[in-house]
């Protein structure tokens, strides 16, 4: 069973930075794209942040050049840093990995639970 557990989030004033990491476990084979999404409250999930196995990069406009995402394929594991928060990157984040499990013979999309991050003075 694949698994996808967040931690990082928590509350933090305007400017302010939060590192979030998402660690796959479980049987895994291989870790292809791994990703950051987010959903505010009324709104729909967007994506944030995403970095391929071969480790291009891709943003959201609303986050270029203050997120940062990075991964550890040792670790299984990916990271965002978040720096100079804005009350509008208040929303729940969701990791999002695609994976093939070691037993299977197709790639799987999982989702990690969510971690809330607020951004208020």
């Amino acid at each position: 069973q694949v698994q996808l557990v967040e931690s990082g989030g928590g509350l933090v004033q305007p400017g302010g930075s939060l590192r979030l990491s998402c660690a796959a476990s479980g049987s895994i084979s291989v870790m292809f794209t791994m990703g950051w999404y987010r959903q505010a409250p009324g709104k729909q999930r967007e994506l944030v942040a995403r970095v391929t196995g071969g480790g291009s990069v891709d943003y959201a406009d609303s986050v270029k050049g203050r997120f940062t995402i990075s991964r550890d394929n040792a670790k299984n594991t990916v990271y965002l840093q978040m720096n100079s928060l804005k009350p509008e990157d208040t929303a729940v984040y969701f990791c999002n990995a695609d994976i093939l499990p070691l037993i299977a013979t197709r790639m799987y999309n999982y989702w990690g639970q969510g971690t809330l991050v607020t951004v208020s003075s």
